[in-house]
């Protein structure tokens, strides 16, 4: 495993990182080992201000960080800077709030004399294992409320973000958050298991493919650790009525050309009811093929992947309708008609600028056909009966639903899935309670 920075809108090597030796590794679980007990002893309102003073850099470093992550895996720059001012967001989010999520929570008596309180605290050094689609924002929101929390972290990150990985520790170290409660680390994935293995590890959070995180599940169940997982998605755009539809196209458009396609959460699958059908898919290609950004796909083996799957989508019955030629890593945006259950990206993911739709009679025909993948991260629901809407809410099988509307993520909404789409939640309250001992305390007398 190399750590490159390989720009993929011109296939060169900008620059490359060595991997770190068995005793480097060794030496960092040393030291956030070592780190917790301090860092876990300072006061909350003491961590908190690290952690803002983390968010405030990455706001005023905004433009330098993007395009770093524009070399690395080819996000554009207005797109890049607004993953910062995200993960900016989520940093001050965590500082704002650590003493009320943290705070001493009572429990009611249902009989006996004295009191009882939950009472929330750190478990130790924590390894995460960050994805290259959203260098900045994966970190933030698994740093940002285990720092605050008083646990220490290991922080692998993808071998194709070493520039930013390291960017993101030295503004650590600028914010005031010490040498051993935060340490970026160039492993292989076999050293990663070490990590996971060894007992002063006490969790990891994987964000990744489908295929690493049974992986990395494997390894902790084997040495009891708890476990977040976010992983692939194949999130249904659902189309039942519309009063306007050039705004619902526009929605549809947007959700899935997000990072040229590259988001676990974008909506991949458009099921449309019949009466809809032909306008909204006339006007989704018309709009996907305009509405490219031009820019790459994260590298070559991601334009390879995408390639075989359309191709081979296409061998087996589908209807493609595109413009232009893949080049390199540039890939052009397409729609998918014509796929049926028999086709192999029935119940695959893609990971690009590439549609597939979907023609259903009625709520209940939709509803089954959203469910029927392996996947269960989000979901997008378009009608003008709100009724409708919570039905439908209520039946899909997903982590997060979103009615009428796409781009509402926030710093305050939980963020995860069911299925294989992974389990634990990121973001919000429930963002901070993944890594923490809920000790009850009781007095009794």
């Amino acid at each position: 495993m190399d750590y490159a920075v390989l720009d993929p809108a011109t296939g060169a090597v900008v620059q490359t990182y060595p991997t770190a030796t068995d005793a480097e590794v060794g030496a960092a679980i040393d030291a956030v080992a070592a780190g917790h007990r301090a860092w876990a002893a300072r006061p909350v309102a003491e961590r908190a201000e690290v952690v803002a003073a983390i968010g405030k850099l990455h706001a005023e470093r905004a433009q330098e960080l993007a395009a770093i992550i524009q070399r690395e895996m080819g996000k554009p720059l207005e797109e890049a800077v607004g993953e910062i001012e995200f993960s900016a967001a989520i940093y001050e989010y965590y500082a704002d709030r650590a003493e009320t999520f943290l705070a001493d929570q009572p429990i009611e008596l249902l009989a006996g004399e004295g009191t009882a309180v939950l009472r929330r605290s750190s478990v130790g050094a924590l390894l995460g294992i960050m994805p290259w689609n959203y260098p900045y924002y994966q970190v933030a929101r698994f740093a940002g409320p285990n720092l605050v929390t008083g646990n220490t972290i290991l922080l692998k990150h993808a071998p194709q973000c070493p520039e930013s990985s390291a960017a993101i520790q030295a503004i650590f170290r600028e914010a005031g958050c010490p040498d051993d409660v935060y340490v970026n680390l160039y492993a292989t994935n076999e050293q990663a298991a070490t990590i996971i293995a060894d007992p002063r590890v006490q969790g990891v959070s994987l964000t990744g493919s489908e295929r690493a995180g049974s992986a990395v599940a494997e390894v902790a169940g084997r040495h009891l650790k708890k476990v977040v997982l976010e992983l692939g998605g194949s999130d249904p755009f659902i189309v039942l009525s519309s009063d306007d539809l050039d705004a619902t196209t526009d929605a549809a458009v947007a959700a899935r050309l997000e990072n040229t396609g590259q988001a676990c959460n974008a909506a991949k699958r458009f099921i449309v009811v019949d009466d809809l059908y032909d306008s909204f898919t006339a006007k989704l290609t018309e709009k996907m093929i305009a509405g490219w950004s031009g820019a790459p796909l994260s590298s070559p083996q991601a334009a390879n992947n995408l390639a075989e799957q359309v191709d081979r989508a296409v061998a087996q019955g589908a209807q493609l309708e595109t413009k232009g030629e893949r080049d390199g890593c540039f890939f052009p945006a397409a729609v998918l008609t014509g796929v049926t259950p028999q086709n192999d990206i029935y119940r695959e993911e893609l990971f690009g600028p590439v549609a597939t739709v979907y023609k259903v009679a009625d709520e209940e025909a939709a509803i089954e056909l959203a469910n029927d993948t392996p996947y269960g991260l989000g979901s997008y629901v378009f009608t003008t009966d709100p009724a409708q809407a919570d039905r439908v809410a209520n039946a899909l099988q997903t982590g997060m639903v979103f009615v009428n509307g796409v781009g509402a993520d926030g710093a305050e909404l939980p963020f995860g899935g069911v299925k294989r789409s992974g389990f634990g939640r990121e973001l919000g309250s429930l963002g901070i309670e993944e890594f923490v001992n809920k000790k009850l305390v009781r007095i009794i007398g």
